[in-house]
C-alpha cells in the first residue's frame, strides 16, 4: 500500500501552500486561526480571491470552473487551505447547490446561477431541515402548490446556517402530498427578498447567532425556479448530502489547532498526563490523515466513497476532542467567555476567553452533515455488510 506522495503531488502541495500563505491576507487568516467570528464580507473576500485563481470550486465540472483534479489533489488542496487558516469556500455554494445545479439543472439555469455561485456573488442558504424532519428529512411538510405558471410556498425551515446573510435559498418542498413521502418532493430556488419570507434568529449555547428559522407564508415562486424535474427532489437531496460529506474530515484544521494548543500549553506540557493526551491525539490524527489519503487515492467517479462516513465520524470526534483539550488548558480563564478585549475588558488571553464558546459550538460537528449515528448505520450497512 503506497501512502507517500509522488514528487509531482508533493510539488502540488508546495504550490498550494505558497498560494494560500501569500495571496490570502494575513489578517483574514489570523481571524480564522484565532477563532474569531467571520462576517459576510470576509467570506466573500476570501472566496473571490480563490475563485480568481481557479481554486474555489475545483471539484465542479471543468466547464463551470472545475480543475479536473484527482481526489488526492483535492484532498491536498483542502488540507493546505485549512492548515493556512484560509476560510473554506462557502459550503452551501461550493459543495451543495453548485454540484446539484451542474448535475440536474437546465442549461439556462446553469448559466444564470453557476458563475455567480462560484464567485459568491450570490450567498445561498440551505432550506432542508424542518421541525420533526431533520435526520428523517423525507417527513418534511413545507408545501408548494401550483398556481398558474408558478408556485405558492408555505411552511417552516429550521437550523438554516448563516441564513441572515442569504440572498437565495435552495429548498425542498412537498409538491405531491398523495405520493410516497420520498416521491412527492421537489427542489425550488427562492429569492430570500420575496414577500412572505421571514428569517428569524436562533441563539445558540455559545451565545452566537449562526442558525435561523426561515418561515414561508404564501411566498410566490416563478415556475422556472424548479430544479430538474417535478418530484425529483429526493434524488437531488441524496446527491447533495453525499457531496456534503466529501472532504468533511477537517484534517488540516485539527492539525493546525492541535499544534497551536501545544504552543499555548506552555509549562502545562511538563505534566505527563497532558503530554500523554497530546500524544494520543497526534497519533489518532496521523491515522485519520493516512486514512483520508488512502480513501482519496482509491476514489473514482462522481459518487462519494462509502468510507467518507468513516472520515466524517472520526474527523468530528477528533475536532471535538482537540477543542476540549484547549478548554482544559485554559482552565478557569475559560469562564471569562465573552469578555471584551481592550483596557476596559479582560486582560486574560483572547484564546482562553474563546475556548468555551468554541468547545460548545463544535458540539454540532457530530450532528450536521448526517449525524454520527447515521454514519455508523452507513458504515455497518455498506462497509461491514451487517
Amino acid at each position: 500500500m503506497r501512502l507517500e506522495l509522488t514528487a509531482e503531488d508533493q510539488a502540488f502541495r508546495e504550490e498550494m501552500r505558497t498560494f494560500f500563505t501569500t495571496e490570502v491576507p494575513q489578517e483574514l487568516r489570523d481571524a480564522v486561526i484565532e477563532g474569531r467570528e467571520l462576517g459576510r464580507a470576509e467570506f466573500v473576500q476570501s472566496q473571490q480571491i480563490l475563485n480568481a485563481a481557479g481554486l474555489a470550486v475545483p471539484h465542479w465540472p471543468e466547464e463551470w470552473g472545475g480543475r479536473g483534479w484527482s481526489e488526492l489533489r483535492r484532498h491536498i488542496w483542502l488540507e493546505e487551505l485549512q492548515r493556512a487558516g484560509v476560510p473554506a469556500p462557502l459550503a452551501f455554494n461550493a459543495n451543495m447547490i453548485g454540484p446539484v445545479l451542474a448535475q440536474f439543472a437546465s442549461q439556462e439555469m446553469k448559466e444564470r446561477f453557476l458563475p455567480t455561485t462560484a464567485n459568491l456573488d450570490i450567498w445561498w442558504s440551505q432550506g432542508f431541515s424542518e421541525p420533526d424532519a431533520g435526520s428523517d428529512l423525507a417527513s418534511l411538510r413545507t408545501t408548494a402548490v401550483r398556481d398558474g405558471d408558478g408556485w405558492v410556498v408555505n411552511g417552516q425551515k429550521t437550523w438554516t446556517t448563516l441564513g441572515q446573510y442569504g440572498d437565495w435559498i435552495f429548498t425542498l418542498v412537498r409538491t405531491d402530498p398523495q405520493a410516497k413521502k420520498q416521491a412527492g418532493i421537489s427542489m425550488l430556488l427562492i429569492d430570500m427578498t420575496s414577500p412572505g419570507l421571514e428569517v428569524r434568529p436562533i441563539e445558540l449555547i455559545d451565545g452566537g447567532h449562526e442558525v435561523n428559522e426561515v418561515w414561508f407564508t404564501d411566498v410566490r415562486v416563478p415556475g422556472e425556479n424548479l430544479v430538474g424535474e417535478l418530484n425529483q427532489g429526493w434524488t437531488m437531496a441524496k446527491f447533495l448530502l453525499g457531496n456534503e460529506r466529501v472532504g468533511v474530515a477537517p484534517v488540516g484544521t485539527v492539525k493546525r489547532v492541535l499544534a497551536r494548543a501545544k504552543e499555548l500549553a506552555g509549562p502545562q506540557l511538563e505534566d505527563p498526563l497532558v503530554r500523554a493526551r497530546v500524544a494520543e491525539l497526534e497519533n489518532e490524527l496521523l491515522a485519520l490523515e493516512l486514512t483520508a489519503i488512502r480513501v482519496a487515492a482509491h476514489s473514482a467517479g462522481a459518487e462519494p466513497h462509502p468510507a467518507s462516513s468513516v472520515l466524517k465520524l472520526k474527523g468530528t470526534e477528533l475536532q471535538q476532542a482537540v477543542s476540549e483539550l484547549v478548554l482544559d488548558l485554559a482552565g478557569p480563564a475559560s469562564l471569562a467567555s465573552g469578555a471584551p478585549d481592550g483596557p476596559d475588558g479582560s486582560d486574560l488571553p483572547a484564546w482562553a476567553r474563546r475556548s468555551a464558546p468554541t468547545y460548545l459550538n463544535l458540539r454540532k460537528a457530530s450532528i450536521y452533515g448526517g449525524s454520527n449515528e447515521i454514519q455508523r448505520q452507513i458504515i455497518a450497512r455498506t462497509i461491514l455488510g451487517l
